[in-house]
């Protein structure tokens, strides 16, 4: 069965950088999309980044354009985060997710994915 373990979760001052790692096992992957979600306290899960293993094509949340770079490595079954510039508003529990799409452009509603990991914690201190 697919899985999916994140790693590299942690705490960090505000103005940090954090990579977080997507490990996913269980079938083949080339026509899905792996995206990443993060949930704070009291707040729905919200969509962050996402990727197309096939072909690359990325799509970000307003709120992290131009501070975190999502990517694949195929060959491994790896998808990264890396977070630049951290915010305390950034502090969450980040999700990564992965679903086959053959549609056009990438997934960004947490109801577009099938399966999800554990998650794993974020948080930035002021």
């Amino acid at each position: 069965q697919v899985q999916l373990v994140e790693s590299g979760g942690g705490l960090v001052q505000a103005g940090g950088s954090l990579r977080l790692s997507c490990a996913a096992s269980g079938r083949t992957f080339s026509n899905d999309a792996m995206g990443w979600f993060r949930q704070a306290p009291g707040k729905e899960r919200e969509f962050v980044a996402a990727i197309r293993w096939s072909g690359g094509s990325t799509s970000y949340a307003d709120s992290v354009k131009g501070r975190f770079t999502i990517a694949r490595d195929n060959a491994k079954n790896m998808v990264y985060l890396q977070m630049n510039g951290l915010l305390p508003e950034d502090t969450a529990v980040y999700y990564c997710a992965t679903t086959y799409w053959s549609a056009l452009g990438v997934p960004r509603r947490p109801r577009d994915f099938d399966y999800w990991g554990q998650g794993t914690q974020v948080t930035v201190s002021s």
